[in-house]
């Protein structure tokens, strides 16, 4: 894997990550104020199923 490869999508991951904070900064406040309030294996799950869907995605496009 061509390490360009890796540094763009890293900085793609960096601007989709700002966007709502930068757009809307009280609602991505309560979101985070909401997700803090999650239990451990809750967060878990939602972790494991963006890993899946990340994965899955690449499968797809590779």
């Amino acid at each position: 894997m061509d390490s360009d490869l890796i540094w763009a999508a890293l900085a793609l991951m960096l601007v989709f990550e700002g966007l709502f904070p930068l757009l809307a900064p009280r609602g991505w406040r309560a979101t985070f104020e909401r997700i803090m309030s999650l239990r451990d294996g809750q967060l878990r799950f939602f972790g494991m199923c963006s890993v899946v869907l990340g994965l899955v995605l690449l499968w797809f496009l590779y």
